[in-house]
């Protein structure tokens, strides 16, 4: 594979930007190919370290003859498809927007793929999410677990993994699709593990006087955003055609308990308070992946422990406060 090119759609965002990074560090003999939309101009600060390195597009997904011009002249071997509106809470203030961004950007890139007569593995990086609201006796959740989406964001994303399927079935693309669990991204504010560690730097240095949170009583299971990255890499390079797979890591705790956790790591008494703003109409509560068959698939392992990518979310915050 070495010399081979690959394409990121999203890569100036979060996840992107890391996965981004992790290609860069590890894989050296890859040329690096980003998407990300012409007219945004406030994230591409998330690849700073390593903009020398990457081939950068300006493309709207959600225009298919751009999209079509970017694929046939980068002509990548991998695509990993992380381009999305991943904000659940706003997505039920915006479900037009969201859904419409989300599911026609899959797919023009897939059309787009598919008329430029190449054929690359590709990867959609779905989300728990499509999972919704699960039931005790489906726990830890199996991949062949019932979809029953519970926001505007779930809905998309689960068109987007439909949308996967389709072009596989009938057009023999190489598609692998990732649902993935919680992770520790310091670089998605909207997450509230990041949220918290944000607030927390803030209070530290007296910059505010309340820790806002919503709902504490979801469980969830949280992995290293640079452990989530290097599972994309190994979905896309060892996983099987046509498969769906869970990813998630083995720290099990509810919100609450992760607030405390966060909290006991500061050296000032933090208070908190619920904000009735961060409160979905409908919460997903029992995010717990059974991840053996992409760990049996891939021979993935988890690197970092919970402690070392708490101090990671911290230390990051912290530093930018």
């Amino acid at each position: 594979m070495k010399n081979k090119k690959i394409l990121i759609t999203g890569i100036t965002g979060s996840g992107g930007s890391y996965l981004a990074e992790y290609i860069n560090q590890n894989k050296k003999k890859y040329k690096i190919f980003g998407i990300s939309r012409w007219h945004s101009t406030s994230s591409h600060n998330n690849l700073n370290k390593i903009l020398k390195n990457i081939n950068m597009f300006d493309v709207d997904l959600n225009d298919l003859s751009s999209t079509y011009r970017a694929i046939k002249k980068i002509k990548p071997d991998l695509i990993f498809h992380l381009a999305s509106h991943a904000n659940v809470r706003l997505s039920f203030d915006n479900p037009k927007a969201v859904i419409d961004n989300n599911i026609s950007s899959t797919l023009n890139l897939l059309e787009a793929v598919k008329l430029s007569k190449i054929n690359p593995r590709i990867q959609i990086c779905s989300t728990s999410e499509v999972y919704g609201k699960v039931k005790e006796k489906d726990v830890p959740i199996k991949e062949t677990c019932s979809i029953n989406p519970a926001s505007p964001y779930a809905v998309s994303k689960v068109c987007q993994d439909l949308l996967g399927k389709t072009y596989f079935y009938n057009y023999g693309m190489k598609i692998i699709t990732t649902r993935m669990f919680s992770y520790l991204n310091p670089r998605r504010e909207d997450l509230f593990a990041t949220s918290f560690a944000k607030q927390v730097a803030l209070i530290e240095k007296g910059k505010l006087k309340y820790l806002k949170h919503g709902n504490l009583k979801s469980t969830r299971t949280l992995i290293d955003v640079r452990d989530a990255m290097s599972a994309y890499w190994f979905a896309i390079t060892k996983g099987k055609i046509g498969e769906t797979y869970n990813i998630g890591g083995e720290k099990v705790l509810e919100v609450g308990e992760f607030l405390e956790i966060l909290k006991s790591k500061s050296n000032v008494k933090i208070k908190s308070k619920v904000d009735n703003n961060l409160l979905r109409p409908t919460d997903v509560t029992l995010q717990i992946p059974d991840s053996s068959k992409f760990k049996s698939h891939t021979g993935w392992k988890v690197k970092y422990s919970f402690e070392e990518s708490l101090d990671m979310l911290l230390d990051y915050w912290r530093k930018i406060v």
